[in-house]
């Protein structure tokens, strides 16, 4: 899913989301996003999309259209971009980039590469009882192994988890909330039920929180400053959530836990 966060002065004033191949932008009412303005011509820009790449391109406007402040004919966007037209900045949130960039980080973060295949000769080493190694660990069980050896290792590797400390299943299925815990909408509740739940005050700091299979990730969008969580600043890569971490983010502090 793809979307464009539209503020103008700092001032959050709609989204849109990106669900067909060409939408117009422009000041007359027949384009899929009309702004009255006159500094916007009657149909200012297209949004395109191609094989799942978005584009912008300029349809020939008087006052011209601008992607992270540089002038452009047409450009290919990528998440965090922010296209301007006129006093209106557009900006692209692109969930499935974002979750590719997330993914990127865990895998980097983690050390691991793609395991290779396991092959039928390395099956004994791991159903003897011998203790096995991090690169064992790290393979799922092969369709190569007979059915009676994928038994046991299922077996082997259901009471592993039994009695590891990963959280029980339940724990997964829950869902994320925000409680704001100062200001004006102090105690008020934010449940995360969303795919990608957008924070903060545009034009000063925003952050995104995406909910993803196994985990909940905020990431920075826009600001000079980066949000904290645990009082510890973010940078530009996502953060996984914990259980009752507390972010701050433009002044305001929240906390996020599972319910």
């Amino acid at each position: 899913m793809a979307k464009l966060i539209i503020t103008l002065d700092g001032l959050l004033l709609s989204e849109f989301e990106i669900d067909k191949e060409r939408i117009t932008i422009g000041r007359n009412p027949h384009n899929d996003i009309p702004i009255d303005n006159l500094a916007i011509s009657g149909e200012h820009a297209a949004i395109t999309t191609v094989n799942n790449e978005f584009f912008v391109e300029d349809l020939g406007s008087t006052n011209g259209t601008l992607v992270n402040e540089q002038p452009i004919t047409k450009h290919t966007l990528h998440h965090g971009d922010e296209i301007e037209i006129g006093k209106y900045r557009l900006k692209y949130v692109n969930v499935q980039e974002l979750g590719s960039k997330i993914e990127a980080h865990e895998t980097g973060a983690q050390g691991f590469e793609k395991p290779p295949i396991l092959h039928p000769n390395q099956i004994p080493t791991m159903l003897s009882g011998e203790k096995p190694t991090s690169d064992m660990m790290a393979h799922t069980i092969p369709l190569i192994m007979p059915e009676e050896a994928r038994r046991a290792e299922t077996a082997r590797l259901a009471k592993t988890a039994a009695e590891s400390d990963l959280p029980p299943a339940e724990a997964v299925e829950s869902h994320g909330v925000v409680q704001i815990l100062n200001g004006p909408n102090a105690s008020k509740e934010l449940a995360l039920t969303k795919t990608l739940t957008s924070l903060g005050k545009p034009g000063v700091q925003v952050a995104v929180i995406t909910r993803r299979p196994h985990g909940y990730f905020l990431t920075h969008v826009q600001g000079d400053h980066y949000p904290t969580v645990n009082g510890q600043d973010l940078d530009a890569h996502p953060r996984q959530l914990e259980d009752h971490d507390v972010i701050e983010l433009a002044g305001v502090k929240m906390e996020f836990y599972l319910k």
